[in-house]
């Protein structure tokens, strides 16, 4: 899949007169149309909402145009539920899904009229005490073992801290209708990032038959079934992009062979993606400031990874167009390097670039979900800017960057005052 920018070197040269490099900035067409396409995909059910994952992108321009689209969003702490609501987002348009939850943010939920998604058979008592058990609540299901979706593509849960065995499902469920609980859901998250048309298919399979079981031993009426997150994007021009269509196609056959025999054909289907609705959708521009030429070749731009940490915490390959460049010879292999006081601050490694100039603009591609997101303060550096160029292709500020100040904000230090 060829990575092609969509911003220019023309455009962003205009841009830097008011907002200097670097800053993130996001491509409200394609997220609209991304959003658009979602949504036919699973038309067939007729209760389908995509709750879009705040933790990827939390900036309320980017809520609020979602919210446009028809998505709600999935919220895991109390500032994403306030955000939320400060864009006009309350009630079952919130999916709480969150671990290890302070009691203040069950309250907050409650408040909202959010759809609550247990992720401990231990909540059930908690969220009792501190809030109120709601009519309509989910559950978070963890199969244990090992997931596998190709030879490419696996996962661990048996390792990962999140949901209930299927012993506690029935338990909770129980518990639950006991306490007074009318619906319910099932929710469930097994592997990251997936980029295959299989994932959802096989977890909707899983999770109907799950729900099956629970509906016929517990007697309780299943109303929606939550297929989080998971579905991914394809980072490296090589991999081919999954195809959200055949996915929706997928899961309505599951749905149609599992469910439907079941009497269960009115079990609307919800999804929380994060990173497949914003990340192809944001670029992380940089400028290239300084070149170093010891044992390897290196390239200093003005972003670091404060900006974006995936490179540095996972490796994580994210492509890089040479703005104005892109139809030269990748003929240069270079380090691009941020300016941390850590050898793992890099953008790429050995990577086979045009021939960077200083003062050459980088577009670093799908950063527009956990990229901003994940930012942080280390050595004093400070959080750039967002920007959003609308569909008419105009330039929005929708975060301004961070200063000195707002560093030193939480400080009480005479010297460091305003």
């Amino acid at each position: 899949m060829k990575k092609i920018p969509f911003v220019t070197l023309d455009e962003v040269r205009e841009t830097v007169k008011t907002y200097p490099t670097p800053f993130h900035i996001y491509d409200e067409k394609g997220i609209r149309e991304n959003a658009r396409n979602l949504k036919k995909a699973f038309s067939w059910n007729k209760g389908f909402k995509e709750y879009f994952a705040v933790k990827a992108t939390p900036n309320p321009y980017i809520l609020s145009i979602l919210k446009e689209e028809g998505c709600g969003t999935d919220c895991s702490s109390l500032t994403e539920l306030m955000m939320s609501e400060a864009c006009g987002i309350t009630g079952e348009n919130i999916m709480f899904s969150s671990n290890v939850t302070p009691a203040e943010e069950y309250v907050k939920a409650r408040e909202l009229g959010a759809i609550i998604n247990l992720d401990d058979i231990t909540h059930i008592d908690f969220l009792k005490e501190c809030a109120g058990i709601p009519e309509k609540i989910s559950c978070r299901y963890n199969p244990g073992g090992v997931f596998k979706v190709s030879n490419d593509i696996m996962d661990n849960p048996g390792d990962a801290k999140y949901g209930m065995t299927k012993v506690q499902m029935f338990e909770a469920f129980t518990r639950l209708k006991e306490l007074g609980v009318k619906e319910f859901g099932i929710h469930s998250f097994l592997v990251s990032n997936t980029v295959t048309n299989d994932y959802y298919p096989m977890l909707a399979a899983e999770l109907f038959k799950l729900a099956t079981e629970l509906k016929e031993k517990c007697d309780v009426h299943i109303s929606f079934i939550n297929l989080s997150g998971g579905v991914g994007i394809p980072y490296r021009p090589e991999q081919e992009a999954n195809d959200i269509f055949v996915i929706g196609e997928g899961v309505r056959k599951a749905f149609e062979e599992i469910l439907v025999p079941s009497g269960m054909g009115d079990v609307s289907i919800f999804t929380e993606l994060g990173r497949f609705m914003l990340a192809p959708f944001g670029h992380l521009v940089t400028k290239a400031v300084h070149e170093k030429h010891i044992y390897k070749e290196y390239i200093g731009v003005d972003a670091c990874a404060a900006n974006l940490m995936r490179p540095a915490m996972y490796g994580a390959y994210h492509h890089i167009t040479v703005l104005g460049k892109e139809a030269d010879k990748a003929e240069f292999k270079y380090d691009v390097t941020g300016s941390l006081c850590e050898n793992n601050d890099k953008f790429a490694i050995d990577r086979m670039l045009p021939k960077i100039d200083m003062g050459d603009y980088l577009v670093i591609h799908d950063t527009g979900a956990h990229g901003f997101a994940m930012g942080y303060n280390y050595n004093g550096r400070l959080r750039s800017a967002e920007l959003l160029k609308t569909e008419n292709g105009e330039v929005k500020l929708i975060r301004r960057a961070e200063t000195p100040m707002d560093y030193f904000a939480t400080l009480d230090y005479p010297g460091l005052k305003n």
